[in-house]
Order: C-alpha cells, then sequence, then structure tokens
C-alpha cells in the first residue's frame, strides 16, 4: 500500500510537470523559427565608400540557415524590419528542443516506473 502512495504521489507531480512542458511547447510552438541566425558586413559596390577604406561596413546583414530537405545547408536573408521577430523564432526553437527533450524524459522515466510497477504485481 505505501509504494502505491508513493507511486501516485510520483505520478501526480509527474502529470503537473508534464502538463507544464506541453503547455510551454503549445506557446513556443506558435513563435518558433527553424535555423540558425547569423550576422555579415559587407563592403559595397562603391570604390569611393569608406567601408573600402578602413571604415566600418554595411551590416549587419541577418541570414537563417538550416538544412534543408535533401541534407543541404540553405538559407534565407532576413529584412532588418524581421530581425527581432525572426530572433525570437529561433531562439524559441531552442528552447522547444530543450523542452522536448525534458518531456521525452520524463515520458521514459514514467514507461520504467510502469513496467517496473507491473512486473511487481
Amino acid at each position: 500500500m505505501v509504494v502505491l502512495e508513493s507511486y501516485s504521489m510520483s505520478s501526480i507531480r509527474h502529470s503537473g510537470k508534464r502538463a507544464g512542458l506541453l503547455r510551454e511547447l503549445d506557446r513556443l510552438g506558435r513563435r518558433i523559427l527553424f535555423g540558425t541566425v547569423s550576422e555579415t558586413y559587407r563592403t559595397c559596390g562603391q570604390p569611393a565608400c569608406a567601408c573600402h577604406h578602413g571604415g566600418p561596413k554595411h551590416g549587419p546583414h541577418l541570414l537563417v540557415s538550416y538544412r534543408g530537405e535533401r541534407g543541404k545547408t540553405t538559407g534565407y536573408h532576413v529584412p532588418q524590419t524581421l530581425a527581432d521577430t525572426v530572433r525570437d523564432g529561433v531562439a524559441a526553437w531552442q528552447r522547444f528542443q530543450q523542452v522536448a527533450r525534458t518531456l521525452a524524459d520524463l515520458n521514459r522515466e514514467h514507461a520504467w516506473r510502469r513496467s517496473t510497477t507491473r512486473r511487481a504485481r
């Protein structure tokens, strides 16, 4: 009887944490963008511009790169007006992966516990 009560409390805690993680995945899922953001600074096509003579280069130019369907790296340019949105979306993707891993670990632990409880009967 004590083992069952302990299992129930553990199961309740597990269930609560799992529900919280699922809610977070739902929130993140509304913002995620797959890829990695990089910034580049470039020289322009005007030879007289300061960027060709030791002055600051033009930028930042934002790019998102990711592995495409055939395994090749591809990407797209990000307009400056969307820079913050894209950075947030890529950060949300990274957090989404962390939360999904935690959820997978909880599911594995729960499956092992259930398996052990069934064998003990």
